[in-house]
């Protein structure tokens, strides 16, 4: 039987349990040229929210009564495809649900032995990529840079400040809370961790980065990126990777009202999407892959079982009640 959610409405501000459908059918039959996927992870990440809406995006947005979409992992347990066997692990688009038939189309085998299949929807996957090549393809950071992170105990921040320590740089991370902030400092090496939380937050960021800073990557958006902007140095850059504070508002936007800071420091604000850096993947997995094995880069994942789990564990992305990368294990 498989077990999927289907987008059933637009959400307003948080999604509750119905903006999505909870549907059971027989397991798909496949045709000549397809496979069927069995996943055993499914990937839960900030941007599902805005693929949830409607309008323009980078991506299209998920149709109602459409599978909602996300990242997966899993074993091929029947294939009519040429170059796909059964029995091999394979990643992509699969979305939330127990089993999906593919003609193989964007999707990537994968090797089990050679790292934990959890690893090839975090470090190893879409979110690695995305801090691969938002620190150092659009950061552009040196060695000496001064580099702030938001949402830094995340999955995306944790690799984007650990990649900034192996080229050289000083580390600030924000986080909340003290426990996350001393992951970021005694697990990761991260110089400096700030717990947004705290009273007196603005004062510690001040008092960790004196000079200013040289590279803002940001996760967060609203008030974090406002005052980040106070703190620019000279031709700083501003990498807007996401906004998770404003993803569920049900009011205006709230913009950066510091944003004259990009003019007086000669600064530049640039957003990034990883598919921009597609045909780069396999060189930055490579790399990720190297650093893993030597012990220089560290990942971690919060994983919880179940399928049905899926709405309890998507709302943990805007709680904060998980560290690193998240994942759904469906069996």
């Amino acid at each position: 039987m498989n077990i999927k959610y289907v987008l059933k409405k637009r959400p307003f501000g948080i999604p509750e349990a119905d903006i999505w459908e909870r549907q059971t059918e027989p397991i798909p039959q496949i045709s000549e040229g397809e496979v069927l996927i069995k996943h055993h992870y499914i990937s839960l990440d900030p941007a599902m929210r805005g693929w949830m809406n409607e309008g323009k995006s980078y991506i299209e947005p998920v149709n109602l009564g459409d599978v909602m979409r996300a990242g997966t992992v899993g074993i091929v347990e029947a294939s009519k495809h040429p170059n796909i066997k059964v029995g091999e692990f394979i990643t992509g688009w699969g979305g939330v649900q127990n089993y999906t038939v593919t003609n193989g189309k964007g999707w990537h085998k994968i090797d089990a032995k050679l790292a934990p299949l959890p690893m090839y929807l975090g470090v190893l996957g879409m979110t690695g990529m995305t801090a691969y090549f938002g620190i150092l393809e659009v950061g552009k950071i040196s060695t000496g840079d001064i580099v702030l992170v938001s949402g830094a105990a995340g999955a995306v921040g944790s690799v984007v400040g650990q990649i900034a320590k192996l080229k050289g740089c000083t580390v600030i991370g924000i986080a909340g809370g003290q426990e996350k902030c001393r992951y970021l400092t005694e697990t990761l090496g991260f110089d400096a961790a700030l717990d947004y939380k705290s009273d007196s937050f603005v004062n510690d960021l001040k008092q960790a980065c004196p000079k200013g800073i040289d590279v803002f990557f940001d996760n967060v958006g609203g008030e974090i990126l406002d005052l980040a902007l106070t703190k620019l140095r000279r031709h700083a850059r501003v990498v807007i990777c996401g906004a998770i504070s404003q993803y569920n508002t049900k009011t205006r936007i709230k913009g950066p009202g510091n944003y004259l800071s990009l003019l007086v420091n000669r600064a530049t604000m640039q957003g990034m999407v990883v598919f921009d850096f597609a045909d780069k993947y396999l060189e930055a997995a490579q790399h990720m892959a190297g650093w893993i094995q030597s012990g220089q880069l560290k990942s971690e994942e919060t994983i919880i079982e179940g399928i049905d789990n899926f709405h309890n564990s998507f709302l943990k992305l805007f709680s904060g009640d998980k560290q690193g990368k998240l994942l759904l294990k469906v069996v």
